[in-house]
């Protein structure tokens, strides 16, 4: 999802520096000069592009602080970290001025006097929302850490590689699991193509799409864990001449209460699958 930059036309230099800047360390921005066309309606594509940014940079100068639209895009903001409960407003100060009542007890970063530690805390304070490779999945009953990893294995056989960490909300135990997804040579061959062709971030969800799609029709990916010992299963999912084989491994950790655990590793591939998307779709 982007990060939206709000700031006043005066420090439309300063803005676009920092867009660039924030590219090159691999985030995605929404910035009104890159994304308006003439004919644009103004309110309906700025309102459309805050509900859909993942954070909102507020460059605050003098004459940001007179601007009625930055004051707008500002409400917005705030609005959603409200209802959110979430840090979604990021302040940036760039001259002195008079810092908005709602955002004087906020840490903000400022370029007046250490750029390079201000650009350092920005990053640090947007990497949990812009990257695509590592997340979480929060539901009432559990918590889920993920991270993914790809490329090709000694065969030359395209991989993906998804290590979860599931954590029981109010239970003493964790679950650890490796999801090893590896193509054939037709699979391996389009997962090149679509990576030449697009990136990355394409052949992942596409990968995870054609596993969902087999969850969504029945196949199960369930591992019983009954002692503290790792457990291995493999499944594997045929789309015509596409074929990818699924190497699950997993173990439990913590107190031992006494009971199995069924782990459900399609539901937590459901839930990847839907945040991968989500961020795919705001690239």
């Amino acid at each position: 999802m982007p990060v939206f930059i709000s700031y006043s036309h005066t420090d439309k230099e300063f803005a676009e520096g920092l867009a660039f800047n924030l590219i090159a360390n691999n985030a995605n921005v929404w910035l009104d000069k890159w994304e308006l066309n003439v004919g644009d309606s103004l309110i309906d594509k700025i309102q459309g592009a805050i509900k859909s940014a993942s954070a909102l940079i507020v460059i605050l100068s003098p004459a940001s602080a007179e601007s009625e639209w930055c004051k707008k895009e500002l409400s917005s903001g705030l609005i959603r970290e409200l209802e959110e409960k979430r840090v979604f407003v990021l302040p940036v100060v760039i001259e002195d001025c008079e810092i908005p009542l709602f955002l004087r007890d906020k840490l903000y970063a400022d370029f007046r006097e250490d750029p390079d530690e201000a650009f350092r805390v920005i990053l640090q304070s947007i990497a949990k929302v812009t990257t695509d490779s590592l997340g979480r999945m929060d539901t009432p009953e559990f918590l889920v850490d993920w991270a993914t990893d790809w490329g090709l294995n000694d065969e030359n056989m395209f991989y993906l590689k998804i290590i979860l960490i599931e954590h029981g909300v109010d239970q003493p135990i964790t679950c650890l699991s490796e999801v090893m997804i590896v193509a054939n040579e037709e699979g391996t061959e389009k997962c090149i193509n679509t990576i030449q062709k697009h990136n990355d971030r394409i052949v992942r969800l596409e990968i995870l799409d054609e596993i969902a799609n087999a969850i969504e029709q029945g196949m199960e990916i369930k591992i019983r864990l009954s002692d503290n010992l790792e457990k291995n299963s493999e499944f594997i999912i045929t789309n015509e001449k596409l074929s990818y084989s699924i190497i699950v491994s997993a173990r439990r950790l913590g107190e031992d209460t006494g009971r199995d655990i069924l782990l459900s590793i399609d539901q937590q591939i459901l839930g990847l699958r839907d945040s991968l998307r989500g961020m795919v779709r705001n690239k």
